[in-house]
């Protein structure tokens, strides 16, 4: 092995996992000294928020239900005139990326302590990453004001995550992972932690479509989002994020679809270059062409793999291209526009991913 360096860094969090592990939220609560918490849901989940109000008794000060995806600012203003009315002194996110993007947000604005407890696998709840839309656009920034203290996983939550949706987020959380292998301050932990966690979600995922009510299936699931969530906080995002961020903030396509769709289509641009992450994700997802295993994963398990099925135009190939390369990230291959709009077209038809 040869002698390299790196810089490794840890974010402070704090991380209960497992089973029923949600009845420790009120003991959280008080430890971060939350006496007025404001809990945060999207419309459909207003009744797991409600539900957590009551577990927070006299400590839970109200709910914002109106969670949106992408986290619009308008939304984010919003929560945070709820929080003025209510007096409130910490947030409560139950849900996915988007109830906990805004949690987020609100943080940001406000600097309250966060706890934030996951109902799907998004990983983002483990990051100090925060995506917000406005006028179209979606604009990334990295704070450790928006990094939540708390973290809850209780896996009896994901019990009722639909099939569909379990896939498509898990396919999400593998994108996070699987661009951190190449990420250019990728340590050697981070590597480690991004393998296994590809691993975990590719072997869980089949294991929990057939049988969604498997609970060391949605465990073994949970624990690999999670991982996958630690390597989006501790290292950066390349082209499959960029290409993502811009077709949500433009064309309000569903986050979790969209990179179940695209990431194959980056992966097979990118790993022609990164020799290591190729092996270390052909390992994880046991086959010799990961863009490929994974698109065939998606299409096997009734994940969307095309674009176009998700509403996105023919059109907006060009505009979405125009874009990225506008404000690109670091990426393994450089932003060519042409090549980009390749990646996209590939991606709007559902092709297998190929080398361009």
């Amino acid at each position: 092995m040869s002698v390299g360096r790196f810089i490794h860094e840890t974010l402070p969090s704090r991380v209960l996992f497992g089973v029923g592990t949600l009845g420790g939220l009120p003991e959280e609560a008080e430890r971060l000294g939350i006496k007025r918490a404001l809990v945060l849901s999207t419309p459909g989940q207003a009744e797991q928020g409600l539900a957590v109000c009551d577990l927070l008794g006299v400590n839970g000060a109200g709910l914002f239900s109106g969670a949106r995806m992408h986290t619009p600012t308008d939304v984010s203003e919003q929560a945070c005139a709820r929080v003025r009315e209510l007096g409130a002194d910490g947030v409560i996110a139950i849900g996915g990326g988007s109830t906990i993007g805004l949690a987020k947000a609100i943080a940001l604005r406000t600097d309250l302590p966060q706890v934030v407890i996951p109902t799907t696998y998004a990983g983002s709840e483990v990051t100090p990453i925060l995506g917000e839309t406005e006028n179209g656009l979606k604009v990334t920034r990295r704070s450790l004001k928006v990094l939540p203290e708390t973290v809850i996983y209780d896996v009896e939550l994901t019990l009722g995550l639909p099939v569909a949706l379990s896939v498509t987020s898990g396919l999400n959380a593998i994108a996070h992972a699987a661009e951190a292998l190449y990420a250019p301050n990728v340590s050697p932990v981070v590597a480690m932690i991004a393998e296994e966690g590809v691993r975990a979600l590719v072997g869980a995922l089949p294991r929990l479509a057939n049988d969604p009510a498997n609970v060391v299936a949605r465990s073994d699931a949970l624990e690999g989002a999670w991982l996958c969530g630690i390597c989006l906080g501790l290292v950066g995002m390349a082209l499959h994020h960029k290409l993502c961020h811009v077709l949500g903030g433009t064309f309000d396509l569903p986050h979790a679809e969209t990179h179940s769709v695209v990431l194959p289509h980056v992966l097979a641009y990118n790993l022609e270059v990164v020799p290591d992450a190729r092996n270390r994700l052909a390992r994880a997802v046991g086959h010799a062409d990961p863009a490929l295993a994974l698109h065939q994963l998606a299409a096997r398990l009734g994940a969307p793999t095309s674009l176009a099925s998700l509403g996105m135009p023919e059109s907006g190939v060009a505009d979405a291209a125009r874009l990225a390369v506008a404000t690109p990230y670091p990426n393994p291959r450089p932003f060519v526009e042409d090549d980009i709009a390749r990646i996209l077209s590939h991606a709007w038809a559902g092709s297998l991913p190929s080398v361009l």
